[in-house]
């Protein structure tokens, strides 16, 4: 209980009210004050205090003035004899209470490994579960040593059952393979903690060789062969702190650990790694889509700056033509206008004025085009094995049907630079109008390379991505 009372507070909780005083009655002294006392700690907390040093001083003189008994006198009241064991008594019965018994803890005991160790990780709001559920069943609560043994045996029932239930679902090959995962962390020079430390690391920064090792992680965890529904009956917060538990650990923690508790820490780890792996490789594809397209925007912008003289004052020079023009209708432009703007600044002009967002954008998707089929077109084919995308939104039909097609060329991505004409391929919805000249040729074709840019462009540009848009684990 707290030890700080106001005087507002003490009026309404450490009043004593007419049934109080009745249950005082006759009682004098010491025996009075303390009994006083319990009667309104118990009303308030439901239980007895340990000893007279957990009552607060406030409320002891609050009390005490109340019975017209020195606050001083509490230090006579005796904690251990016949007294107040009786008053304990009286007061139970006072409230409807009774003493807790064996059959009670090992009721709540089930009852907190069942229902709430579960679903909750805190051991301060187990233990107010627990004695919220003593005093709505009006027993008084054991002593603080019997509560902590009975939580303990709650919190460890519960991660066996948990344990239990994950290793009987675990086939021979998978723990095989998750054991190999501490040997391996084990036998690991230089103390890395090889795949193991590797799964627990998160990607680095964006670009094509981080792309790469994060599907090749995500292919090994895979293989390791842990079923997709493993937890489908666990509560996502139960998972969630095994899956913290489990990153906190060193390999030695692991090895040191039962065989159980170890398996499942690892299936756990995995098996949330695996999702979260997976969702992390289409972020970082949409990242690095929009990359690609952000450094060619960049170049193009730079070789545009260097190829031509930025001309200042253009308005007045527009002003000075136009004015020129009129006061010599009847002369020619060489003779008329030259004199006035030099041919050369005109010619800036011109320059000028060409290189215009149409001319920006084709560069840049030249660009583009050929940062992508040098080098990044190679993640294609183990991008599209290590992703199943899914989608019930006739919106993303078109994405949906595309990327079915570039599934289906995945293995020849330089034998054919066209579609076959009998190829069906979804323009409308992936293909964007400023990029069907540098897609579709006169006749008709539609070429690959710039056709897998479109694609990735579009999934990256379902944002935020709708969740079966996603890549499953």
């Amino acid at each position: 209980m707290r030890q700080d009372w106001e005087p507002e507070e003490l009026l309404a909780s450490w009043t004593l009210v007419e049934a109080d005083w009745e249950l005082v009655a006759n009682k004098t002294g010491a025996t009075r004050l303390g009994f006083g006392l319990l009667l309104k700690f118990f009303e308030l907390e439901a239980r007895f205090p340990r000893d007279r040093h957990e009552l607060p001083g406030p409320a002891v003189a609050f009390v005490a003035e109340q019975l017209g008994v020195p606050a001083g006198e509490l230090e006579r009241y005796d904690w251990s004899g016949r007294s107040i064991k009786y008053h304990r008594a009286q007061i139970r019965e006072a409230f409807g209470f009774r003493e807790p018994t064996v059959a009670d803890e090992h009721r709540w005991r089930d009852w907190l490994r069942q229902e709430v160790c579960p679903v909750e990780q805190s051991e301060d709001r187990v233990r107010d579960a627990l004695l919220s559920r003593y005093r709505s069943k009006k027993v008084e609560p054991p002593a603080d040593s019997r509560i902590s043994r009975l939580l303990s045996a709650a919190r460890a029932g519960q991660e066996t059952d948990f344990t239990t239930a994950t290793t009987q679902r675990l086939s021979s090959s998978t723990i095989e393979r998750l054991e190999e995962l501490v040997i391996e962390a084990s036998d690991e020079v230089g103390g890395r903690g090889g795949f193991l430390a590797d799964l627990k690391a998160d990607p680095g920064r964006v670009g094509l060789k981080t792309l790469l090792s994060e599907i090749e992680k995500l292919e090994r965890v895979r293989a390791i062969g842990l079923a997709e529904d493993l937890f489908a009956e666990a509560l996502e917060r139960q998972v969630a702190a095994w899956r913290a538990r489990a990153a906190k650990l060193y390999p030695s923690d692991l090895r040191a650990a039962p065989t159980a508790m170890r398996l499942t820490l690892l299936a756990v780890l995995c098996w949330t790694r695996t999702t979260e792996i997976t969702d992390g490789l289409v972020d970082l594809l949409n990242e690095l889509v929009h990359s690609i397209g952000t450094r060619a925007e960049n170049r193009v912008e730079r070789e545009l700056i260097s190829d031509l003289r930025r001309v200042r004052g253009k308005e007045g020079i527009l002003f000075r033509l136009a004015e020129t023009a009129l006061e010599h209708p009847d002369e020619t432009i060489r003779t008329a206008l030259f004199p006035v703007i030099g041919e050369g600044t005109l010619r800036d002009l011109v320059t000028e004025a060409k290189a215009n967002d149409r001319v920006f954008r084709e560069r840049v998707r030249t660009v583009l085009r050929s940062s992508y089929s040098s080098h990044y077109r190679r993640m294609l084919p183990s991008l599209l094995d290590a992703l199943e995308f899914r989608c019930s939104n006739t919106t993303y039909r078109p994405v949906m049907d595309a990327l079915e097609l570039l599934i289906r060329y995945r293995d020849r991505p330089g034998q054919e630079r066209f579609y076959p004409g009998s190829e069906r391929v979804p323009i409308d919805g992936v293909v964007p109008r400023d990029w069907r000249s540098a897609v579709v040729d006169e006749t008709g074709r539609v070429e690959r390379v710039p056709y897998e840019l479109c694609v990735l462009r579009a999934v990256r540009d379902a944002n935020p991505p709708p969740r079966d848009l996603r890549g499953r684990r």
